[in-house]
């Protein structure tokens, strides 16, 4: 339903089994009034607000913090919390309400935490597109609005994502090399690729680099070239699917790990494991 009156709106998702993960239960936009205060309280879903004018308080966890135009702040399930508008400039803000078993995992990749809940944002139209298009998809009520609003969802986090320029991934590891980042680059190619026609050109294309510059970093990191790194990752991925898929022939094993040629497959399979696949598989499956 929708709901609106002076100076407040919010729609919610008209169609809640279509359930998505994260799904969004519903948004809406407000201009408050002065000393407008929620809370203190808790709720059962994340609610992230973005403040497009005014200013107000926000109090989170033993912490208080100011907030004016440009500034979003995250309200976490089952946290205390309290927030309000200031007297003289009382906030006009939008927000967005969701759940799921992936949020917990979004927000951390994005760079919100319980002692880092909010973020500030100085292209305010980007951010506010973002929401205002959350709710219209609810508004309009498209029988597929609620992945219309999920989709939204990701594209609003991944702007917050470029403001905090923070990653739980990123963070837990010390600052990459610009080496070490087109070598992890390569090697993302090459793993996910494994199985199409790969050359040394294409994969230095994909990554925006020399070949020679690449093939010669990729030994110094790995020790190894492209060519013999993809050569046993797709021997390796034929092993999985020699125990883990009985159906497969030996050719289509071949086939399926990027080998045209099933007698290329076997003589390299035997190269470095000594056997052919046949005997693996006898081997492995017995």
């Amino acid at each position: 339903m929708s709901h609106v009156e002076k100076g407040y709106s919010v729609s919610s998702n008209p169609y809640p089994e279509l359930y998505s993960d994260p799904h969004v239960l519903f948004a809406g936009v407000s201009r408050t009034l002065p000393g407008h205060m929620v809370g203190p309280k808790v709720h059962s879903y994340y609610l992230l607000h973005h403040v497009i004018a005014g200013r107000g308080i926000y109090c989170t966890g033993g912490q208080e913090f100011e907030l004016h135009a440009g500034d979003s702040f995250l309200i976490v399930p089952e946290q205390l919390v309290s927030y309000i508008a200031d007297e003289q400039e009382p906030w006009h803000y939008h927000w967005v309400a969701f759940q799921g078993s992936s949020v917990p995992q979004l927000l951390s990749s994005v760079g919100f935490t319980m002692t880092q809940p909010i973020a500030h944002h100085n292209n305010q139209w980007k951010i506010a597109k973002r929401f205002e298009q959350i709710q219209t998809s609810f508004y309009n009520k498209d029988a597929y609005s609620p992945y219309e609003a999920a989709g939204q969802l990701y594209l609003l986090l991944s702007a917050y994502g470029q403001i905090l320029g923070s990653s739980s991934i990123v963070t837990a590891s010390p600052p990459e090399t610009p080496a070490e980042s087109i070598v992890r680059q390569a090697i993302h190619y090459l793993t996910t690729q494994y199985a199409e026609e790969i050359t040394m050109e294409t994969m230095a294309e994909s990554v925006g680099y020399n070949r020679a510059y690449l093939s010669r970093l990729f030994k110094q990191h790995t020790g190894e070239t492209p060519v013999t790194f993809l050569l046993k990752l797709r021997i390796d991925q034929g092993r999985r699917l020699l125990r883990e898929r009985e159906d497969l022939t030996i050719e289509q094993v071949a086939l399926s790990v990027g080998f045209h040629d099933p007698l290329y497959f076997s003589k390299q399979f035997r190269r470095l494991h000594g056997i052919s696949p046949s005997q693996y598989r006898i081997q492995t499956i017995n």
